[in-house]
């Protein structure tokens, strides 16, 4: 019989890194069968997913309140599957507080659970580590620096490098890419990243179109471009656009060609960071949450940086504006610098060069296949 296997990937950075395992782990076996929860990415690479991972892609403690509905019909969906026609291997992408949960039922239901994409158990709550090593038969990291939390713990684990390292690579050349988004190569461009969850276009995309309007007063000839993250429509986006009267290109495709094209980018914190970091343009990261979560994170997080390209890195490679800071005027700040100091700019550059160094040789993604693979072979 085919091999099925229940895969869960809670947003859209774990849709990316769901599709590519997938596409490798058909590579090796066509035969085998995926299902769970994911994007469009994973769609894409032949996943059948019961639930769309836009629906549950939320951060903070209080923004998961208003999700929490469709975050409840999900995981009831998969944990019904799971007791009542259990899969062959159980593979979790990220999204902890959702993941761990069907990790402990599926290691009640004798399924093996294979966890890619660790929980930042180096941030806060280290103690996870002692529950992902009762449920987890098998972590896979992404970061070096993760390999001792788990080692510590006798919790089977393996780095990888990460899939980013592979992913992240323009489709065109610079020249071609401007021609296509119909930048003017003789004018500066400023990278627009709101992030792709609807509740930081809300709360973040006002304060990045309020520095780009008074950018705009400083360098008249600057031009902007949005790539939109594939879990948002242009409706999410639009009434902000028109609201700020200035001109934007929206971009539906093509993210790691539209950030080759930008000379200095306003983007939150996430992932993206890390893909920005990979192109190797100067970025200023931006990051606000409700003040009650804030708070509370304050006292839980363990590290001195909140991007993770920063983390990558150990030291502030590129700015970072979280809370009170992540105003217009700093984040202006912040951008003229990288477009009129050139020593300044050139520094950045060098020391995001450097993350990409410290992120792996590359195949991640064909190597976390060929581990899901051995696990449903020793299953057998």
């Amino acid at each position: 019989m085919d091999k099925r296997i229940m895969i869960v990937a809670g947003e859209a950075s774990g849709d990316l890194h769901g599709a590519r395992l997938v596409m490798e782990a058909l590579k090796v076996d066509p035969s085998l069968s995926f299902f769970g929860i994911g994007g469009s990415g994973m769609r894409a690479a032949g996943v059948v997913t019961l639930t769309d991972a836009a629906e549950l892609a939320v951060v903070g403690l209080v923004e998961v309140i208003s999700h929490f509905p469709a975050i409840c019909r999900a995981f009831n969906q998969l944990k019904k599957i799971v007791r009542t026609d259990p899969p062959d291997l159980l593979i979790l992408i990220d999204y902890p507080d959702f993941n761990l949960r069907l990790a402990t039922l599926a290691k009640k239901a004798g399924v093996r659970v294979l966890y890619y994409v660790s929980p930042q158990v180096w941030a806060w709550r280290v103690g996870r580590v002692k529950k992902i090593g009762r449920v987890v038969d098998r972590m896979v990291v992404v970061f070096p620096f993760e390999v001792p939390f788990y080692e510590k713990e006798g919790v089977p684990v393996t780095f990888v490098g990460h899939p980013l390292v592979d992913a992240v690579h323009p489709s065109m050349t610079r020249s071609r890419a401007q021609e296509r988004f119909g930048i003017d190569p003789g004018r500066k461009t400023i990278g627009l990243f709101p992030g792709s969850r609807r509740h930081e276009i809300k709360s973040l995309f006002p304060v990045i179109l309020e520095s780009a309007v008074l950018l705009l007063r400083d360098f008249p000839d600057l031009q902007f471009i949005l790539p939109l993250a594939s879990s948002l429509k242009r409706n999410d986006i639009d009434p902000f656009i028109d609201s700020s009267g200035i001109e934007i290109t929206v971009v539906e495709e093509s993210g790691y060609d539209v950030m080759q094209v930008c000379d200095a980018i306003i983007c939150v914190s996430g992932t993206v960071t890390l893909e920005i970091a990979l192109i190797g343009v100067p970025m200023v990261i931006i990051y606000k949450t409700a003040p009650l979560t804030y708070m509370i994170g304050r006292h839980l997080v363990k590290v001195d940086h909140i991007g993770i390209c920063n983390i990558v890195a150990g030291e502030r490679a590129v700015k970072e504006l979280v809370q009170h800071d992540a105003v217009p005027d700093k984040i202006v700040a912040e951008i003229s610098r990288i477009l009129t100091d050139k020593e300044y700019d050139l520094a950045i550059r060098e020391k995001l060069c450097q993350v990409r160094v410290k992120l792996g040789s590359g195949g991640c993604s064909a190597k976390v296949a060929e581990i899901a693979i051995k696990m449903l072979t020793e299953r057998s």
